[in-house]
């Protein structure tokens, strides 16, 4: 018998509570369960002229032994959340958590000295050598296509809109919606007309709704502003925003390289070993930007999400000094408890003897500044 409990947990996570637009909600949930099983078929085979990561429709996974679950495995997945009575609560109401609040200030007056502030999810604001760089920027109530339905954010963002600093450039990783917030994105466009990045096959789309400076990139290509080279380099993830659209845009990870200091920024990706490559091309990253959430079941997310053990191990193959940890509390998106990302990071740098110091696990609007500020 379907547990109750749950079963209306489950709809208010996704939104679908009740209401005179229960049955339209419940068509968009339909539609967007449609969508998922459909992202998930095979992409193209490659032709032997394209890089190995083209095909002739879009783009595929270097590593191709990594596939995302079956359509039956994702089946089982969604009947499974109704059943099981053992698993963690998904109710942000049954947990606590921590939030620094940062009224900007810090920032906006931050002019040379080296800092990462975690904003919520994959959001980021880095300061490296002046530039004010903003990671996956989702500002918006719900990631979704639509403002009414769909996973809603139980975490505010770290700093309000409107206290940003000036903001110079955006790295997107790829097109899912809590990566790629059309919303927050065109606010950004009004208020500091930055330079975007994403991957190929992006650039026209972003055009299309009114940004103005977009540069599209391959795996392991470069471009140069405001004095920093950015780098678009490899993850092991998929694109889609729609029900026809699986893998026609590239997605990927950032590698920001600086005069001194270099930054990685890894979007949404799966464990694979990229990130030894990673490492060994661009030694001496001072920062780790890893996602830690989202994982569970661990057999169907796998392919596209690391658990937080193939974080810490991703932070060692990338030898980078420091890691800060995103990609959870502030959206429902999968099954583990919402306190867990985190408590079993920390447990692994311990059990892995890496030292604490190298874990910068900031609050939700905390800033941290990396090595001595510069005094004035």
């Amino acid at each position: 018998m379907i547990d109750k409990k749950y079963f209306l947990e489950f709809l208010h996570g996704i939104g679908l509570d009740s209401g005179s637009g229960f049955r339209w909600k419940a068509f968009l949930l339909t539609f967007g369960i449609f969508q998922t099983l459909t992202i998930y078929h095979c992409s193209s085979v490659s032709r032997e002229t394209m890089p190995p990561h083209h095909t002739e429709s879009g783009f595929q996974n270097s590593d191709l032994t990594k596939k995302p679950g079956s359509v039956g495995a994702f089946i089982s997945w969604q009947v499974s959340r109704l059943f099981d009575r053992d698993r963690p609560s998904l109710d942000p109401g049954d947990y606590h958590f921590e939030i620094q609040p940062n009224d900007g200030l810090v920032v906006q007056n931050n002019k040379k000295d080296f800092s990462v502030t975690w904003i919520g999810h994959a959001t980021t604001l880095v300061q490296i050598e002046g530039v004010n760089i903003l990671t996956d920027p989702i500002w918006s109530e719900r990631c979704s296509p639509v403002s009414f339905a769909g996973p809603k954010r139980y975490t505010a963002p770290g700093i309000e809109f409107d206290s940003l600093p000036e903001i110079h450039i955006v790295l997107i990783s790829h097109n899912h919606y809590d990566h790629m917030d059309l919303p927050t994105l065109i606010k950004l466009e009004e208020k500091f007309h930055p330079r975007f990045y994403a991957g190929l096959k992006n650039r026209d789309f972003l055009l299309r709704e009114g940004l103005k400076d977009v540069v599209e990139m391959d795996w392991w290509e470069e471009n140069e502003s405001h004095g920093l080279k950015i780098h678009f380099t490899p993850t092991q993830h998929f694109s889609a925003r729609g029900v026809l659209d699986r893998d026609k845009t590239l997605w990927g990870s950032y590698l920001v390289e600086g005069k001194e200091r270099k930054v990685y920024f890894a979007g949404d990706t799966g464990y694979f070993d990229g990130f030894k490559s990673i490492g060994e091309r661009f030694q001496g990253i001072d920062l780790a930007i890893l996602p830690i959430g989202a994982y569970e079941p661990i057999d169907f997310m796998s392919p596209i999400h690391m658990a937080p053990n193939e974080s810490v191990r991703a932070f060692q193959d990338l030898q980078a000094k420091f890691m800060v940890p995103m990609h959870y509390e502030t959206f429902v998106l999968t099954d583990e408890a919402l306190d867990e990302p985190l408590r079993l990071t920390k447990e692994l740098f311990q059990s892995e003897s890496i030292e604490r110091s190298k874990l910068l696990d900031l609050k939700i609007g905390q800033t941290h500044f990396l090595y001595a500020r510069t005094k004035e």
